[in-house]
């Protein structure tokens, strides 16, 4: 399977990274063939709804940046895996700018699954990240792998590792 992750921290070792990290490791010694995009270093502008893209642009987004090298592997992937830090109730505004930008392909064309790797220093701080990535699911009609979450205490441990692996197995 074609796996796309999209890690969307600004901390290239942070505890998103590895979960990121840790999923890619494990999805590849599975026998599938991953690509990980640190969106978190991307230049990546939000959505403007200008609605070019389902206009003039026939599904090209009007805005050229670093979504353009994201769009090829979009296309191609069989699964996506969001990893994002939780800043204040929701996904990073890191991630947040790629998600924005996907609705010029309504759904990217052979994706059938998704998972999630959220990371906090708090517990109980997930439900706005995960209902977004659920309403995006289900509007895609896409299969859910599931959602690891890992608050302080549970970061770069191996409880959350096994959780990843889990989730992967489910890829």
């Amino acid at each position: 399977m074609n796996i796309l992750i999209l890690q969307g921290s600004p901390r290239a070792n942070g505890n998103t990274a590895w979960m990121a990290e840790e999923c890619r490791k494990a999805a590849e010694a599975a026998g599938h063939t991953v690509t990980l995009v640190d969106v978190g270093h991307k230049k990546v502008a939000g959505c403007m709804a200008c609605e070019y893209c389902h206009g003039k642009g026939n599904g090209a987004c009007v805005q050229k940046d670093d979504m353009q090298e994201i769009y090829p592997l979009l296309a191609e992937a069989e699964a996506l895996v969001l990893a994002a830090p939780i800043y204040y109730f929701t996904m990073s505004a890191q991630i947040q700018a790629p998600i924005q930008r996907i609705y010029n392909m309504q759904k990217p064309g052979k994706l059938k699954k998704m998972a999630l790797l959220l990371s906090s220093y708090s517990p109980n701080v997930y439900d706005g990240a995960i209902g977004e990535y659920q309403g995006i699911r289900k509007y895609w009609g896409v299969e859910d792998t599931g959602v690891v979450t890992a608050k302080i205490d549970e970061q770069k441990t191996d409880a959350t590792r096994n959780r990843i692996l889990d989730l992967v197995k489910a890829l």
